[in-house]
């Protein structure tokens, strides 16, 4: 089986400094692999809430991750800082696929990338609904081929 090469910088549209906490590192001196997850959702979480395409507090349409995945490839460490990129790979109907890479400090090639999926539904009843126009307004610009 061929791997994927390294993603780099230059695939992604949109980049948040994250700095790693002493508790991110396992006993093998590394940030512990569940941690990744948490940096990918604060990476597309981020991004939204600032852009008033997602109100977490009392909005009617809510997103649920219905598919996740993460590919390692070198390891991150605290002290050291981390900077998640992201785009989105697929733009549908009620789902997004969000594409994170996360890069140690300044470095171009990415040491871990993942995806996760939301579906975006009414809070209410947990039902698919339609992208609102300002989510999918806010997710266009970042959509790769």
């Amino acid at each position: 089986m061929t791997m994927p090469a390294r993603g780099t910088r230059a695939d992604y549209r949109h980049f948040l400094p994250i700095t790693t906490r002493w508790m991110d590192n396992d006993v093998y001196g590394h940030v512990n692999n569940v941690v990744y997850y948490s940096y990918f959702d604060t990476v597309v979480n981020e991004y939204l809430i600032r852009r008033d395409a997602l109100d977490i507090h009392g909005g009617n349409v809510i997103g649920l991750v219905v598919e996740s995945a993460c590919r390692y490839m070198a390891s991150l460490a605290f002290p050291e800082p981390v900077t998640a990129g992201l785009r989105v790979g697929r733009l549908g109907n009620s789902s997004v696929a969000y594409e994170i890479a996360l890069f140690d400090g300044d470095a171009d090639l990415a040491a871990a990338e993942g995806r996760f999926v939301h579906v975006y539904v009414d809070r209410s009843t947990r039902r698919p609904v339609p992208l609102p126009p300002a989510l999918r307004a806010a997710l266009e610009p970042l959509v790769v081929s």
